[in-house]
């Protein structure tokens, strides 16, 4: 009756939370600020964030997590402890159970560090669901059923596309190409063309208010501050949408040619019922402008973002939780239960 049923989207950019009965009721920036003097964490999650690039030498900000999968073990135990007694309070008498997503294509090692990190944190159970599979089953799609489905996850860190039916995923590709590549690469591209040295968060403010995977009909600006690499003082520029589909072409190019090999991996039944249903687009990536226009045309299959799909891995994993019964074949494979 007391018991918590806990899904929990462990990304390489943010963590979601889904608690039974309350639905998403935590969204965070997976980061972390250490004083590395005193070896203690000194704040998590936005607060964390918000000091990324502005922090003096004695704190550092990281992100514990890098394409999906835990770089920093201590780090990341210590950010799930913090998110879960958010959620669950203290003192604790009821351990909540842990559904957590991984990627499809992490190692039987990288699993078991999810796994163990969980429990560390105050889990009573933990268990693993791959990305693909809880982005189709939060976003709504019939997973139960003999019909094929495609989702094609874009996070953080990864971006991962999978044909599932009857509760499991039939096919799949990933590759570590998300929202931080993007990010990166429109860094160097205005580093490049205009000397301009600019930080992690201004590049990813730059992607969420101008970028788009094609060309928009109507050309967006922004205005960017830097510092100049040349005189090495504070500058600012004008930048248009047009340049940034330019620049985040490459790592766009890379993300269809797994939605393509994917494709191609599909038995021809499920083949036929994604041509006549399409494929959802989740994760964070999801949000880019256009990016549903990008994968219909280079796919020739119909795309479709899914509603609310930062949030769908997270609604996955809870309701994953929620009918472990019926799930439990396909999470058994991921390898690990306490």
């Amino acid at each position: 009756m007391f018991e918590k049923l806990v899904g929990i989207d462990l990304g390489t950019v943010n963590v979601l939370v889904y608690v039974k009965g309350k639905g998403i009721v935590l969204q965070e920036p997976s980061v972390v600020a250490v004083d590395t003097r005193e070896n203690k964490i000194v704040e998590v999650g936005e607060a964390a964030k918000e000091m990324l690039g502005k922090s003096p030498e004695s704190i550092e900000v990281a992100r514990p997590l890098r394409n999906g999968v835990i770089a920093d073990y201590v780090v990341t135990e210590a950010m799930l402890r913090y998110f879960i007694s958010k959620i669950v309070g203290y003192p604790r008498f009821f351990k909540p159970k842990v559904m957590l997503s991984i990627p499809k294509g992490v190692t039987s090692v990288e699993s078991r560090a999810v796994h163990d990190a969980a429990i560390q944190s105050g889990a009573s159970e933990a268990y693993l669901i791959p990305e693909p599979l809880a982005a189709a089953y939060g976003a709504g799609m019939p997973i139960s059923s003999s019909i094929g489905n495609m989702v094609v996850d874009i996070g953080g860190g990864t971006t991962e596309a999978a044909i599932i039916s009857l509760n499991d995923i039939v096919a799949w590709s990933s590759i570590r190409v998300g929202g931080n590549r993007l990010d990166e690469t429109i860094a160097s591209y205005i580093r490049k063309k205009y000397n301009l040295l600019v930080g992690e968060q201004t590049a990813e403010a730059i992607k969420i208010q101008i970028g788009s995977a094609m060309p928009p009909e109507e050309k967006l600006e922004m205005e960017v501050r830097g510092r100049d690499l040349v005189a090495g003082l504070p500058k600012t520029i004008r930048i248009y949408s047009d340049e940034i589909t330019e620049a985040i072409a490459e790592p766009l190019a890379a993300i269809v040619g797994t939605v393509r090999a994917t494709l191609e991996k599909a038995p021809p039944e499920l083949a036929a019922d994604i041509i006549e249903r399409g494929m959802v687009i989740t994760g964070g990536g999801a949000m880019l402008r256009n990016i549903d226009q990008l994968l219909t045309k280079e796919a020739g299959v119909p795309a479709y973002v899914a509603d609310n799909p930062i949030a769908c891995v997270a609604l996955g994993a809870g309701k994953a939780l929620e009918n472990f019964d019926v799930m439990r074949r396909s999470l058994a494979q991921v390898g690990v239960s306490d």
